[in-house]
């Protein structure tokens, strides 16, 4: 979305897709007076969904920026006014990249060219080894920044004086203290180079908390009160979840499910140079057998139309806590792999989902989701659906229980499934014929691979 005035092109914030209607200005990456080429990245904003760096698809000098950092943005409002390039103004000096600079200068570059999160489709960072985009660095003296409603910055702290920026690689943890109400000025970093990670900034959260010697610790007068506004992730999640509570009359049921053979079957695979397919993977297998059987479960409901639509794919969501939050990322075409190949793109996608580098695609394609909250050391879960997907298989720990075996009791390795699915598109009998597909895989996994 762009609009020109007089040589003057103001650019508005495009649509990011997935629906999305707002985005949040992390970080700019240009200033007021800077000179900017096309497909140049000028802004790194937060999506419900990502961290997107925005590029620019004019040429020129930089005017006015439209809108602070933190600030909510909504799709087609401006984002920032370019000058047209004078073909008479000096090029840019050019930046060498061979002069000494600081560790947290390696350290960012070294992100840049690992690729630095979600980007728009046909732009972004360059792959290791590939040409990584130069940023010509910000004058010390430059024109004032025009910013709608930008805050006054806080005094220099004493702890860095004058001239002396906190470093910060991470948007995350600029973001993660921002919430939080921490100046980054006082924050003692721990990184190599001076730069300020996300455990410092959890540090000064906590020592913030503790109350002073001198002073009593706050009462429920209402004066201890802290806010945090919901961003742009946790208004799409409240968003999400809420939709699907109002929408689906969901339904839950559970069975605690024998794992001793499958944990065997996993260990007796391991070595110590291949540690093999872990139990997650095994468990993506069986239930995509069970999705092959059950289609009707994979799948979403048109409304509109009063349709069951059901999928001839299986992109199988796994839940993942992030930075950022639950996410849900896919593993695409799940119904091809092998229990190896699931292995490694779950190791794979989940990495990517912690560190904030899901694509777009991976976020929005799941038509299943499979949860193993058994991570967080919990025993079961009557998880919420994650619309417009039908159903949601979780996973609870695996403890070893007294069970009974051939009427004697034995120590065996139980664990809980719990299966909610939308009661509009089946009913009981085809949720239990699901549940045992995977519960009997599970219970007996070499008879159930030998008939995948």
């Amino acid at each position: 979305m762009t609009t020109s005035t007089a040589g003057a092109q103001v650019f508005r914030l495009p649509d990011l897709g997935e629906g999305l209607t707002e985005a949040e200005i992390v970080r700019w990456l240009v200033a007021v007076g800077d000179q900017v080429a096309v497909d140049q990245a000028i802004v790194e904003v937060e999506t419900a969904k990502s961290l997107v760096e925005v590029p620019s698809p004019y040429a020129g000098r930089v005017a006015t920026l439209h809108g602070a950092e933190g600030a909510t943005v909504p799709v087609g409002s401006p984002l920032i006014t370019v000058d047209a390039a004078d073909p008479t103004d000096p090029p840019d000096p050019v930046v060498s990249t061979d002069a000494a600079t600081t560790p947290a200068a390696e350290a960012y570059r070294e992100e840049e060219r690992a690729g630095s999160g979600n980007v728009l489709i046909g732009y972004g960072t360059a792959e290791a080894g590939g040409r990584g985009r130069k940023r010509r660095p910000r004058p010390v003296a430059s024109a004032p920044v025009k910013v709608a409603a930008a805050p006054s910055p806080p005094p220099p702290s004493p702890a860095t004086g004058p001239g002396k920026p906190p470093l910060v690689i991470s948007p995350l943890v600029r973001r993660l203290a921002r919430d939080g109400g921490v100046y980054l000025a006082d924050v003692t970093p721990t990184g190599e180079g001076g730069v300020i990670t996300r455990s410092d900034v959890v540090r000064a959260l906590a020592d913030r908390e503790k109350p002073s010697p001198a002073t009593p610790a706050a009462t429920p007068s209402g004066t201890g009160e802290r806010r945090t506004p919901l961003n742009g992730f946790r208004k799409a999640v409240a968003a999400q979840l809420s939709r699907s509570r109002s929408e689906i009359p969901e339904a839950t049921v559970w069975v605690d499910v024998d794992a001793t053979a499958l944990w065997e079957l996993r260990e007796g695979t391991r070595t110590a140079a291949d540690p093999g397919p872990g139990l997650l993977a095994y468990l993506a297998r069986f239930v995509v057998a069970g999705l092959k059987q059950y289609p009707v479960l994979n799948a979403r409901l048109d409304v509109e139309r009063q349709e069951i639509v059901e999928h001839d794919h299986i992109h199988l969501g796994l839940a993942v806590q992030s930075e950022r939050g639950l996410v849900v990322p896919a593993v695409l075409n799940a119904e091809t792999m092998t229990t190896d190949q699931l292995d490694a793109a779950i190791r794979a996608l989940t990495s990517r989902a912690r560190e904030g580098r899901a694509t777009a695609e991976e976020l929005a394609a799941g038509t299943f989701t499979l949860n193993n909250y058994g991570g967080f050391r919990v025993d079961g879960s009557a998880a919420i659906i994650n619309h417009p997907q039908v159903a949601i298989l979780g996973f609870g720990r695996i403890l070893d229980r007294p069970w009974v075996v051939d009427g004697a009791i034995v120590p065996r390795k139980i664990t809980q499934m719990s299966f909610v699915f939308d009661h509009r598109v089946c009913d009981g009998g085809t949720a239990a014929g699901f549940m045992r597909v995977v519960a009997d895989a599970i219970e007996d996994p070499a008879a159930a691979i030998r008939g995948l």
